[in-house]
């Protein structure tokens, strides 16, 4: 069987533009000669649509669209997510064929954890499902009904499906592309079926669908596999037959086989009206993964929104985690920018390496051209670091605006000095540089309409490092989920050759930022580690904490200091009024701030 998995990036609630992606990847497969062509899940309406899936008439929409679809589905079977509206509301893939709605599958397991909040919204479906295509059995599943072990997938495969198919939306976090697929490898190994992943690609406020679509064979062996971060139509050849054989030779899987099939009225699994596929051309040109498939591009077939992609056999993931994350963070900031229609950014370079990290990432991920930096100077600004942060905008190309805050800060300092008389100087004056620094960067977005990028790290952000109503300020906060040793990373790797593949900047980041101690430069002569322990240990503590849910004692009994895992705790509690209060921003850890992890503001818990 040829397969198509149409790796695609939908926009929540632009039903017209996701309705035109999957006619355009609908139709490069059929041309390429396939016989089935998955899209993702809720592909007609994007994912996640939260509670537009409360409005009746956006149910109805996605329905009208769904039936205009199916309509013009001729010469291929196409299986697509949506949100079917019954007698409740169901996460399902329809089965369009002939001009018509052959079936309905229904989502069984539907996610309650992590960023997901699915049993809000719908009803979960009562069993597997399987669809005769021809000769060959394939099971239905949508997304965490393989995340989970067992049925609906084992019941599937018991039934016969030598295929299982799996549209999904997938979250990214660091890693899980490789993680997802060894998954999907020990379920393909247990139910001795081919599976099939086509997974949503694309940027979704806070969330990044990293794609990573593939194919394995029921060795748990991956012989087709697409890219990350990016839209493409992965063509595959399977030999179902393959799986069959095997399977008559697994002494273990014929007795389930033969007690499946005696109690054959209590299983999950509806078996769907048979469908005969189109016939394939005699002169389709081999897919993917098969030897015959010649130089990556060979054949590639224009799409629309999509390319049918001959990429090379077993396309590689990208290597390593910061080439990797740099990629999300660069795929997110993008969809947001675009898919809210903003035209350009503007961002705070103050010469440090949170600061260099946004402004490389917005020119990678929008062109020089639409990006804009606001360089800020007050007392405390440092000759090398304002030099710094005018080399690298002039490096990466980008607009520079030139405001020196000193002559604002003592206007402030004029207005409130006889509420402030006889106090000494503190954080507040300190703050009111940062928020002064907010008010102008909000001021050119109100006059411009420009987008305000903040630039604080996760690991400031778990601590409240940070000021509100100044540098917290801003429409998107781009590495908000970046620990602050991450960042190090990231910019040590955009400096490097692979960094700059394509037609980015070649080493763009002075070597000085990298390699400075920072500084808020607040005060005189002020560094991070005055008010904080050294990042590298404080990212270790705020990884047990956050990430593992690890307590005080759990931290200490690793041999981390007490009192700094004391104090970091303190500071991760307190600061959680500040977090609701941030910017959103991008999703890269297996537990960011927000969706992920929700603790109460008023908390005397401490433990």
């Amino acid at each position: 069987m040829r397969l198509a998995l149409c790796q695609m990036n939908a926009t929540v609630g632009d039903i017209a533009a996701n309705l035109a992606r999957i006619r355009s990847g609908r139709e490069a497969a059929r041309e390429q000669g396939a016989e089935l062509v998955l899209f993702p899940e809720l592909a007609v309406t994007g994912y996640p649509p939260e509670d537009l899936l409360l409005r009746e008439h956006f149910l109805a929409d996605a329905a009208a669209a769904l039936r205009e679809l199916a309509a013009e589905t001729h010469g291929i079977v196409a299986i697509i997510g949506f949100p079917e509206r019954a007698e409740d509301v169901y996460n399902a893939a329809a089965v369009l064929a002939g001009g018509a709605v052959h079936a309905i599958y229904r989502k069984v397991h539907l996610p309650n954890y992590g960023v997901f909040d699915e049993q809000r919204y719908f009803q979960a479906g009562s069993r597997g499902a399987v669809l005769d295509l021809s000769r060959h059995r394939v099971g239905l599943t949508v997304c965490e009904d393989m995340w989970e072990p067992g049925p609906p997938a084992t019941d599937e495969a018991l039934a016969g499906a030598t295929l299982i198919v799996n549209i999904s939306a997938s979250p990214y976090h660091a890693g899980k592309g490789a993680e997802r697929e060894r998954m999907f490898a020990q379920r393909a190994r247990d139910n001795f079926a081919y599976a099939a992943f086509c997974g949503l690609v694309g940027g979704q406020d806070e969330l990044v669908f990293d794609g990573h679509s593939f194919v394995v064979d029921h060795t748990g062996r991956t012989i087709a596999r697409a890219g990350q971060f990016r839209e493409e139509l992965l063509l595959c050849d399977v030999d179902l037959e393959w799986a069959a054989a095997a399977r008559l030779r697994e002494a273990t899987h014929r007795t389930a086989e033969r007690s499946a099939s005696s109690s054959r009225g209590q299983m999950r699994v509806d078996v769907l009206p048979p469908l005969e596929p189109p016939a394939p051309s005699a002169t389709r040109a081999p897919a993917a993964n098969s030897p015959a498939a010649g130089p990556a591009g060979a054949g590639a077939a224009a799409a629309g929104h999509l390319v049918a992609a001959k990429s090379p056999p077993l396309q590689p993931p990208i290597a390593p985690v910061e080439a990797e994350v740099y990629a999300a963070l660069t795929l997110g900031l993008h969809d947001y920018v675009e898919k809210n229609g903003f035209q350009r950014v503007v961002l705070g370079l103050s010469g440090g390496i949170d600061s260099a990290l946004v402004a490389c990432l917005a020119a990678d991920a929008l062109g020089s051209e639409r990006v804009s930096v606001t360089i800020m100077p007050s007392r405390y600004s440092a000759a090398s670091t304002q030099e710094d942060a005018r080399a690298l905008a002039a490096e990466l190309g980008v607009g520079i605006h030139e405001l020196p805050i000193e002559q604002v800060v003592s206007s402030y300092a004029a207005v409130l000095r006889d509420q402030f008389a006889g106090r000494a100087s503190d954080l507040t004056e300190e703050n009111l540089q940062a928020r002064i620094r907010g008010n102008l960067l909000m001021a050119l977005s109100n006059k411009f309409g420009w987008l305000v990028l903040t630039t604080g790290n996760k690991s400031e952000m778990s601590v409240g490092y940070t000021t509100l109503y100044g540098d917290l300020a801003g429409g998107f906060a781009v590495i908000k989920d970046v620990p602050k040793t991450l960042v190090y990373r990231l910019c040590a790797w955009r400096n490097t050759p692979a960094g700059a593949n394509g037609d980015r900047v070649r080493a763009p980041i002075p070597a000085s930022i990298i390699e400075r101690a920072p500084s808020a430069e607040l005060r005189p002569d002020q560094r991070d580690q005055d008010s904080l322990p050294p990042y590298e240990l404080l990212d270790q503590i705020l990884y047990g904490y956050i990430e593992l849910d690890q307590g005080r004692d759990q931290l200490i009994g690793q041999g981390l200091p007490a009192a700094d895992v004391e104090r970091t705790i303190r500071m991760v509690d307190l600061a959680e009024y500040k977090r609701r209060q941030a910017p959103p921003g991008i999703k890269v850890t297996e537990r960011a701030f927000g969706r992920d992890r929700r603790m109460p503001i008023t908390n005397r818990y401490r433990g």
